[in-house]
Formats: C-alpha cells, sequence, structure tokens
C-alpha cells in the first residue's frame, strides 16, 4: 500500500510539472503576442483551487482530473468579446500567429527535455561501466565474438561512457536493419573490432530490452548468493523459511548460487524436498513441495522466492559528467533522436510491422515514475525528459482536438487562403475524441496485461 501511494504521488508529481511546461508555452507565446488569456488550468473538470492573477485578472485553477490540461484565451467563437478587447482575441490573430501559440506546448516539452538532460549531464549521472557480464548463447552478440569482460568503448565512433549509454542509437540501427561496428577492450586489454549484423533482424522485435533480449549483451550483473531477500505466500514462507536465511542445501545437494537454486528447484515441480538453511550461527531442515507452474510450455517448480540483491563493485561504478557546452549538446541529440524514434514506432505500428504492445498507458507510467524517484534525482529528471519528449510527440500528431490536429486546420488554411469551416472542425473533434478514447483503452490493455502477467 505505502508503494502504491508512493508511486502514485510520484506519477502526479511528475505530471505536474509537465502540464505546467506544456501549458506555460502555450501562455507565454500568446501573452508574448498579445492575445488575451483567461484562465490557465491544471487538470480537468470539477476546480480544486483557483486564484485570480494580474491585470487581467486570469484565473489559476487546479482541477479534479489531473490528466492534463489547458489555457483558455479570448475567443468570439466562445462567447461575447467587447469591441474594445477585439483586437486581442485568438481568433483575430493572423494565421501565422495562432500556428506559433499552438506550437509553443509540444516546443516548450522539447525544451524542458533538452534542459533536464542539460542538467543531468552537467551534474553527473551514476551509472555502470560498460562491460559486458553475460552473451546469450546463440545471440547476434556471439556470433559478432563478444566475450564476458569485454569492456564497450564506442559505438559507430560514438564514445560508450556507461552499460547502454548508446540504447536510442543500436534501435535507430535495428530499424534501419543495419549493421553496427562496436570497438571493445577485451580482458587482455586489446581493443578490437566487433560487428552486430542487424540486417537480418525482426523490426518487430525491437523494443526496450533490445540489447539484452535481442542483441544477446548483458552488462555486469553481480552473482546472487542463495539468501533469501523477500518473500511471498507460498511453499516457502507455509515451510517457516525467513528474509535472510541462506539455502546451502537440498536434498542432500549443495547450493552455492542463486543459479544452483533456481536449477534444483524449478526442476523438481511438485516433488517433496527437505532444504537445508543456514539462520545466523545454526543449521536448519524444512521440508516443501514447490507449486507447479506453465513457463515456455513446460512444467517448472517455483517455491515464491526472490533473492538479496548484492551491491555493484565499486570498480564498476562510474559517473558520466560531461561540461556545459557538450550536455547541452547531447541533450539536444537525445530529444531529437527519441522524437524520430517515437514518431518512427508510431508509423511502423500502423503498418503493423512492430508490436502495438509497446504502447504504455498512465499504470505503466506511474510504476516508472516511482522506480525512477526511487533511485534517485537524476534518474526521476531523465525520467521526466523522456515522458516530456512522448507528451510533445504525442501532442503533435495531427489527431483533431490535439494540438497537432489544430495545426492540420491551420496548415490548411494558408494553403486555402480561409479558415476550415466550422461543421469540418466539429466533425473531427469527433473522431479526434473516437481515436484518442481508443488509444487509452489500448494504453490501459496493455498495462493490465503487463501486470496480470
Amino acid at each position: 500500500m505505502i508503494n502504491l501511494l508512493y508511486y502514485v504521488a510520484a506519477f502526479l508529481v511528475a505530471l505536474g510539472i509537465l502540464i505546467v511546461v506544456h501549458e506555460f508555452g502555450h501562455f507565454w507565446v500568446a501573452r508574448r503576442l498579445g492575445v488575451k488569456v483567461l484562465r490557465f488550468s491544471i487538470g480537468f473538470g470539477k476546480t480544486l483551487w483557483s486564484r485570480r492573477v494580474g491585470a487581467d485578472k486570469m484565473e489559476l485553477v487546479v482541477a479534479v482530473l489531473p490528466l492534463g490540461g489547458y489555457v483558455k484565451m479570448l475567443d468570439e467563437t466562445e462567447g461575447n468579446v467587447p469591441e474594445s478587447e477585439r483586437h486581442r482575441a485568438f481568433n483575430r490573430q493572423s494565421v501565422w500567429k495562432r500556428i506559433a501559440i499552438v506550437l509553443a506546448g509540444p516546443m516548450f516539452n522539447f525544451f524542458f527535455a533538452i534542459l533536464a538532460y542539460w542538467l543531468i549531464y552537467t551534474v553527473g549521472v551514476d551509472g555502470i561501466k560498460p562491460v559486458v557480464g553475460k552473451v546469450a548463447e546463440g545471440s547476434i552478440a556471439q556470433k559478432a565474438g563478444f566475450r564476458v569482460g569485454d569492456e564497450l568503448l564506442s559505438i559507430d565512433g560514438k564514445q560508450v561512457l556507461s552499460w547502454g549509454q548508446r540504447r536510442l542509437y543500436l534501435f535507430r540501427k535495428a530499424l534501419d536493419q543495419d549493421s553496427v561496428n562496436v570497438q571493445v577492450r577485451d580482458t587482455s586489454g586489446i581493443v578490437q573490432e566487433r560487428v552486430l549484423d542487424l540486417r537480418n533482424f525482426p523490426v518487430a522485435n525491437v523494443n526496450a530490452a533490445l540489447l539484452e533480449q535481442g542483441i544477446g549483451l548483458f552488462g555486469y550483473i553481480p552473482k546472487a548468493l542463495p539468501v533469501i531477500g523477500a518473500l511471498e505466500a507460498g511453499p516457502a514462507a507455509s515451510a517457516g523459511m525467513q528474509v535472510g536465511d541462506r539455502i546451502v542445501a537440498i536434498d542432500q545437494t549443495e547450493v552455492r548460487t542463486w543459479e544452483d537454486l533456481v536449477a534444483l528447484i524449478s526442476g523438481n515441480p511438485g516433488k517433496k524436498m527437505t532444504i537445508t538453511v543456514e539462520r545466523g550461527d545454526r543449521l536448519e531442515q524444512l521440508e516443501l513441495t514447490p507449486l507447479t507452474v506453465e513457463q515456455g510450455g513446460r512444467k517448472v517448480g517455483r517455491i515464491n522466492i526472490r533473492p538479496r540483491l548484492m551491491d555493484l563493485p565499486d570498480e564498476l561504478r562510474v559517473k558520466v559528467r560531461l561540461g556545459p557546452i557538450q550536455s547541452l549538446i547531447d541533450g539536444a541529440e537525445n530529444t531529437w533522436s527519441m522524437s524520430l524514434l517515437t514518431l518512427e514506432m508510431l508509423y511502423r505500428m500502423l503498418k503493423l510491422e512492430v508490436s502495438t504492445k509497446n504502447i504504455s498507458g498512465p499504470i505503466t507510467i506511474a510504476q516508472y515514475a516511482g522506480y525512477s524517484a526511487k533511485v534517485g534525482f537524476s534518474q526521476f529528471v531523465m525520467f521526466l525528459a523522456v515522458i516530456s519528449i512522448s507528451l510533445g510527440v504525442l501532442n503533435l500528431l495531427p489527431i483533431p482536438i490535439l494540438d497537432g490536429g489544430h495545426l492540420m486546420y491551420y496548415s490548411i488554411e494558408v494553403l486555402k487562403g480561409s479558415p476550415v469551416s466550422e461543421r469540418v472542425m466539429a466533425w473531427g473533434q469527433q473522431v479526434g475524441i473516437i481515436m484518442l478514447a481508443g488509444l487509452m483503452i489500448l494504453a490501459f490493455y496493455n498495462d493490465l496485461t503487463r501486470i496480470f502477467r
């Protein structure tokens, strides 16, 4: 329950920051172009808090539904406007001014992402040294000659300072089905070139786990000892096991690592076992029967325990810190690359080349907000940058009721010399609502599917 509240709080803070950034973009440009702003609302629905500010008595509002916000401007299409203020009405502005005001929201999301990246790169980001900890059997990485202990130095000439630093670049190459040149330093200290051949990589398999599940390269993971770090309801808890117990033997077979433990338990579903645990300065023997569960088409045993996480050795910790100028350059490059990648993923989803399972909803976003906030300030700011980019891209899509839909109408107005008819705009609004509702349903479905799996 405490974790749930923590995730919800982190999610609301993140959402609040990004909504303010987006709506402030509309507000700031509108004011600079002489348009009167009537209301600046964070959230929709019933007002929880409001206050009048400024010479125009603009209403600041916090509303009950936090999934968005809006800036209401003086507009003759929404009510009577006094003759003395018509020059400040949004609808009276030139099409180029209206385009600038609408475009400002997404642009501020992108600017925020660049500044967020600049901040964390300047301050420094904790990471893991780019050393290969595991190479999957039969994988692209193994065929390329990667070995455990290889240290990644550069990818296509781009320096690698921490594990996973160039994930976005690898996504791009995988979508393009192109080869990647990786410079490594092997365990003997010799610098070598390895080539990842992604020319036949299935585009449908491009996802967040590309480096590990797709390419077969894993960073260093400390080997877990057979010590219980967490218990859930199940055979282990029922048999009397406790957090901190070290399992030393199962049916007289010595257990040295967590992998040994997993192999013995998973390989004996439904079979009664005698487990010897070390608890403090004494040994105890407990009896239990692993549950039988289906996994990958076969039956395996489970006793519902998790390992105690091991600390990362100091020699494998790195802090990536860049100069102010380089931080700004890298922030802009990351924002640009992620924006293009998001658009391409959406395009390939429409072509049915990439699974729609990659779309995440509020539940998954809330989980990541909580995880990143727990890890630390830098990770939370980086999370905000990623979500801000996604929000900016989403709002630029040519879907009526979104900023991109309004930009589409204004582009038509520029071409035909007159505004789009109210009938067309009303029809488009209905279509936009249906499209967004479908997208939200799909996102929630994906979230719930991940949870129940």
